[in-house]
C-alpha cells in the first residue's frame, strides 16, 4: 500500500496498522493454543474423556485483556477520526467542489475555476462539497480522504497536503451510466507554483486530466467556450470528432437537422442558437430521437452558452 500524501492520512495508516497488527498477534495465538490443545488432548492420549473444571481468574483475565485490546482499538481510531471530522485550522485555503454528472468542478478565489484539484503543498485545504444532480461521492485515495456530495446539501472535509505529486481523484458512488469515466488528478504543489496558477500567471494541467480553465474574462469567442466545453461538463456526454457517447456528438450539429421528441410527440428541428440555448435549461423539453433524457440543466448562463455555440460553429 503506498503512502499517505496528507498528514491526517498518515494518521489514518496508522491506526490501520496498528489494528492490523494487534489482529495478526491474535490471530496467531488462537491458532498457536487451537493446535497445542488439539495434540494435548488427542484421542491416543486420553482415550477417556474427562470433564475440565473452569479457571475464574483465567477466564476474568481472558475478558479484561480483551476490553483493553478493543478500547486501545477503539481509542487510537477515535483519535484520528476527530481530527479528520474535526474544524479545519485557521487561514485554510477553502475550496469549493461540485460534482455533477459526470466530472468535478473546483472553485477558488480570484475567478480560478478547474476540473483539477490543485493544491498548495503543506498548507491546510477546507473543501466544501456540493451536487448539481445526483448523490457523487469525492475520493483521493492517497490522501485517505472520502465525501459524499449530495443534492441540496453542504458537505465538508479538510485535509493538509504532505507530498507533491499527481494523485487519482475519484467519484466513489455509481452515478449513472458515465460514472466510471468520471475520473481526474488531485496535484499538490510548492506554494509559489500554487499562487502563481491561482493569480492566471502559470497553468498546472497533469497528464490525463483535463486543462485547467482560465481566469474569468481572459478569453472569450470560440476560444472561451471549448474550455467551457471541458470545465462545464459537456465533453462527459458529447464528443467533437462526430463517435456517439450519451449525447448527440458536437462535430457539425450546429445548422443540422434533428428529429427530436417533443411532450411524447416526434418532430423535426433546426439546432439553432435558440434551441441550444432552451436545451442547456430545458433538457428534457426536446430530446433527439435515439437518446435517452439524462441532461441535467446546465449551471451556464446564456453568455457562456454562446460561448460554447461559437465553439460548435468551429467543430464541421
Amino acid at each position: 500500500m503506498f503512502s499517505a500524501a496528507t498528514l491526517t492520512g498518515k494518521e489514518v495508516d496508522s491506526a490501520f496498522w496498528v489494528i492490523t497488527g494487534i489482529c495478526a498477534v491474535l490471530f496467531v495465538l488462537i491458532i498457536f493454543f487451537m493446535l497445542f490443545f488439539l495434540y494435548r488432548y488427542r484421542r491416543s492420549r486420553s482415550p477417556v474423556p474427562g470433564d475440565i473444571e473452569g479457571n475464574a481468574t483465567l477466564e476474568l483475565s481472558f475478558l479484561g485483556i480483551s476490553i483493553v485490546i478493543v478500547l486501545a482499538m477503539f481509542l487510537w481510531g477515535w483519535d484520528g477520526y476527530r481530527m479528520i471530522r474535526g474544524q479545519a485550522p485557521e487561514g485554510s485555503l477553502e475550496v469549493k467542489a461540485t460534482g455533477q454528472m459526470w466530472l468535478w468542478t473546483f472553485e477558488y478565489g480570484q475567478g480560478r475555476q478547474s476540473n483539477t484539484l490543485i493544491l498548495p503543498y503543506g498548507k491546510p485545504v477546507s473543501i466544501r462539497l456540493f451536487s448539481n444532480d445526483v448523490i457523487h461521492s469525492l475520493y483521493v485515495p492517497a490522501f485517505r480522504v472520502k465525501q459524499d456530495a449530495v443534492p441540496g446539501s453542504e458537505k465538508d472535509l479538510w485535509f493538509t497536503p504532505d507530498e507533491t505529486g499527481t494523485f487519482d481523484l475519484f467519484c466513489a458512488e455509481y452515478c449513472g451510466t458515465g460514472h466510471s469515466a468520471m475520473i481526474t488528478k488531485a496535484v499538490v504543489v510548492g506554494e509559489a507554483d500554487f499562487n502563481a496558477w491561482l493569480a492566471g500567471k502559470k497553468e498546472i494541467t497533469p497528464a490525463g486530466a483535463a486543462p485547467a480553465a482560465a481566469a474569468k474574462g481572459e478569453k472569450t469567442g470560440a476560444e472561451k467556450g471549448r474550455e467551457l466545453f471541458q470545465s462545464k461538463g459537456c465533453s462527459a456526454c458529447h464528443s467533437t470528432d462526430g463517435s456517439k457517447l450519451i449525447g448527440p456528438s458536437f462535430k457539425g450539429l450546429f445548422g443540422k437537422k434533428e428529429t427530436v421528441v417533443t411532450a411524447g410527440k416526434e418532430r423535426e428541428i433546426t439546432v439553432d442558437e435558440a434551441y441550444i440555448i432552451k436545451s442547456e435549461h430545458e433538457p428534457a423539453a426536446d430530446v433527439v430521437v435515439g437518446f435517452q433524457p439524462l441532461m441535467p440543466p446546465s449551471p451556464m448562463n446564456d453568455e457562456e452558452i454562446k460561448a460554447v455555440i461559437e465553439f460548435m460553429k468551429t467543430l464541421k
